[in-house]
């Protein structure tokens, strides 16, 4: 029974690390795109992790899926907002049809 949910868990994470190559490359600009990439993959790449946990257990490669995951999970939305914030200041236009612009608030804020 475990095994079964461990290949669940992984089956699901490949399928969302599929969708994240899709949107990576289907999706209008870099903001989109990049959403789509941090959140599909931090989702699919955990979802494996947390497949080969369930596979080995408390083993080292186990342990070393679950520190997979907490380093996943603090490190990818800190890159993304990073890299985000650095299109944006390089002057990297948003997609026509977006509806809002949380950065140009924040710098309208300021001034």
């Amino acid at each position: 029974m475990l095994e079964t949910v461990a290949y669940f868990f992984i089956i699901v994470g490949i399928g969302f690390d599929i969708l994240a190559c899709i949107g990576l490359v289907r999706l209008p600009d870099v903001y989109n795109r990049l959403q789509a990439s941090t959140k599909c993959v931090t989702l699919g790449t955990c979802g494996i992790m947390f497949g080969i946990f369930l596979l080995r257990g408390f083993t080292p490669a186990g342990v070393k899926a679950l520190l997979a995951i907490f380093f996943l999970l603090l490190t990818a939305p800190t890159a993304a907002h990073a890299l985000a914030r650095a299109a944006y200041i390089s002057g990297i236009k948003l997609w026509d049809k977006s509806s809002v612009d949380y950065y140009q608030k924040a710098k309208e804020f300021k001034e």
